[in-house]
């Protein structure tokens, strides 16, 4: 199971996008808005989370956590008990953590880019401590992906199939919505 944290003020196509995709891929996801279940994106469209955040433990089955970017949502992320719990538990069971756009921040700032390859939006390396950032479209070491803003929301969603079904399954829902001649 895939859980993905939204917060006020997140980026939507790097969260739906991702969704979508894992969704394709037959994955079972989960959206967590962190103060409720009604959450409002930066361009102001209003979303139904599947879970209640307030007081989200990550359940067993998780296998991947995302959190996707934007402001003010990143830094509400940042601010959030229950995904720096989530963050610390990822890293415990050594599942799968993921972020992009500005979103890598709260990764580092939860101890999960230390000595890792990692990208994200060119103008929020300021606010890194950690990582090795490439400025790539999408990075993945280990257990982390990472990816560098909304452009790139096809691919990010994309690599977190590969990461957890496979580079075939991947490359036939990118076929499927993407078809090549």
């Amino acid at each position: 199971m895939v859980y993905e944290f939204l917060a006020d003020g997140f980026e939507i196509v790097e969260a739906m996008f991702p969704v979508d995709v894992m969704r394709r891929a037959g994955i079972e996801v989960k959206t967590v808005g962190i103060a409720g279940t009604r959450v409002t994106s930066s361009a102001g469209v209003t979303v139904e989370a599947d879970l209640d955040g307030r007081a989200f433990v990550l359940p067993e089955d998780a296998e991947l956590v995302v959190l996707p970017g934007g402001m003010p949502g990143t830094t509400n992320l940042l601010a959030c008990d229950a995904v720096k719990k989530a963050l610390a538990e990822a890293k415990k069971r050594g599942i799968f953590a993921a972020a992009i756009c500005a979103a890598p921040w709260v990764l580092d700032a939860n101890g999960l880019l230390d000595g890792k390859t990692a990208t994200m939006y060119p103008t929020m390396h300021e606010h890194m401590e950690h990582g090795n950032f490439t400025g790539e479209p999408v990075e993945r070491d280990g257990k982390i992906i990472t990816g560098r803003g909304a452009g790139v929301a096809m691919e990010f969603g994309l690599a977190l199939v590969a990461a957890l079904r496979g580079e075939e399954t991947a490359e036939k829902v990118r076929g499927s919505i993407y078809p090549i001649r």
